[in-house]
């Protein structure tokens, strides 16, 4: 996607070899109309794979998953990485650890929210090691439900994540793909 290589390029900063800060963009400023065009690129990828929601993690996957959602005009649901009062008793939850901050969160689905006949996409700002994606993947195929495909903003290729999924059969939809990263330096995909 090319704008999002552009803003990448011209606001990203390569903080080091593995983490890559886009926030004036994607995730403290956003910029909606870039999400819009997100959105459609995962929904023209996505349209044919008889999705019926589409799920993200808050709180950096919203913004493109809610334009994809709006587009596609299907319902969104966020999972939830804070304990909260009012989301007991029937939910899901897996153990996911968080690659950038370095420590294990609880993901929570409220059971009221999936059931076996849907077909959900998974939407992420990030894919590094997996997990995050990973973790949504097990509580969509807990609930008996099935994963349609997990749509990414910024994959790190260079890390085990994009191979980990395709292994496990998931089909990987990556807006920008980053072969290296350095200090100051930020290179895709060929």
């Amino acid at each position: 996607m090319e704008n999002l290589h552009k803003r990448i390029l011209e606001e990203g900063q390569a903080l080091s070899e593995n983490v890559l800060k886009v926030d004036s963009f994607l995730n403290h400023q956003v910029d909606a109309d870039l999400m819009y065009e997100m959105g459609t690129y995962f929904k023209n990828y996505f349209e044919n794979h008889k999705v019926t929601k589409i799920f993200t993690i808050e709180s950096s996957g919203i913004a493109p998953t809610v334009m994809t959602a709006m587009q596609m005009k299907l319902p969104m649901v966020t999972l939830k990485k804070q304990g909260s009062k009012i989301l007991s008793g029937d939910v899901y939850q897996t153990t996911v650890h968080s690659y950038t901050k370095d420590m294990n969160y609880e993901l929570t689905l409220s059971k009221k929210y999936i059931s076996k006949e849907d077909n959900i996409l998974i939407i992420d700002d990030f894919l590094a090691n997996g997990e995050a994606a990973l973790g949504a993947a097990r509580l969509v195929e807990e609930a008996g439900a099935k994963v349609a495909g997990i749509g990414i903003v910024i994959e790190k290729s260079f890390q085990p994540g994009p191979k980990m999924l395709k292994d496990k059969g998931y089909d990987v939809y990556s807006l920008a793909r980053i072969a290296k990263l350095g200090k100051g330096s930020i290179e895709f995909v060929k």
